[in-house]
């Protein structure tokens, strides 16, 4: 079990780091894909890919995990909606913030996940859970603001809405994934995602026509980010995070997803030219020191 526990943690950290190294290529493709067109287009090929794997595996199912279908499709709908609701609260902030607020309410959820699952599981959470969320929240802050003031503005309402979805999400995946066979719950949800993104980008986006529509996702940039998005850091990555939450805590995932903006930041100065000064640099050893904290026996 604890060979597993450590397994589970490492991965976790390859997700963090898959999401952050990957968010430039992802930043450049929906200059050209609307976001909900590029996430329904996203989300609809990784439920395909599971759908596909779910039906070759379909007789080497977990044999210890048995739930009814029902439960299966109120489950992972239930964390599908958690999970667009992230992605599209989280878009409609950035349209009316900055990304520098709009990364730090984000990771608010740090701090939301272990009150959620407090709710949810009944259980006192130990002192060094609190400890390493409040370095993770300290350095998210000095990661974003150089150690500066906060301005908030209207569009932190919506982000602090998609930080509530992200905790939510992280909580009740914990709740579920040891319920549920992974492949079949990440895959409703994903199912879901795309559906409610689809839907979205319909009702709120500039409709392209079918030449358009074929045109921007004949861009070899919006090809390159579909296939990392579909097939590492939206299939795989949820998978992990589904798989590994039936080891290790929900708040000790938050902590450990915290250095998801410290991959960024690493991706940003190495591939982008950007600079990251002294605040920056302190912001990212503080989430490291809370990532370590949470792993104290």
């Amino acid at each position: 079990m604890k060979h597993r526990k450590f397994t589970s943690d490492l991965c976790l950290l390859f997700v963090a780091f898959v999401w952050g190294s990957t968010f430039l290529v992802v930043q450049h493709a929906v200059f050209v894909l609307p976001p909900l067109a590029f996430n329904a287009v996203r989300f609809a090929g990784a439920a395909l890919l599971f759908g596909l794997v779910a039906l070759l595996g379909r007789r080497r199912r977990q044999s210890n995990i048995r739930s009814d279908t029902r439960a299966l499709l109120l489950h992972g709908a239930l964390l599908g909606a958690f999970l667009f609701g992230g992605y599209a609260f989280q878009t409609i902030g950035l349209v009316y913030t900055t990304t520098t607020n709009a990364g730090f309410i984000t990771g608010l959820s740090v701090v939301l996940v272990p009150f959620i699952s407090l709710w949810l599981a009944k259980q006192r959470l130990q002192p060094r859970t609190w400890i390493a969320a409040a370095l993770a929240l300290a350095g998210l802050y000095f990661l974003a603001f150089n150690g500066g003031a906060v301005h908030l503005n209207e569009g932190d309402g919506y982000v602090l809405l998609c930080s509530f979805c992200f905790a939510l999400h992280i909580a009740f995946t914990g709740k579920y994934a040891a319920t549920h066979n992974t492949v079949l719950l990440v895959t409703v949800q994903f199912a879901v995602v795309a559906l409610a993104a689809a839907g979205s980008s319909f009702l709120f986006e500039p409709q392209l026509t079918g030449a358009a529509l074929w045109e921007a996702l004949a861009e070899p940039k919006v090809i390159v980010a579909l296939l990392i998005s579909i097939c590492i850091s939206t299939a795989f990555a949820y998978w992990a995070q589904t798989w590994c939450q039936q080891y290790t805590s929900a708040s000790r995932v938050a902590v450990i997803f915290a250095m998801e903006p410290v991959f960024a930041a690493i991706t940003g100065v190495t591939f982008a030219g950007e600079t990251v000064g002294l605040w920056a640099i302190m912001g990212c050893l503080l989430i490291l020191a809370g990532m370590l904290v949470a792993e104290l026996k």
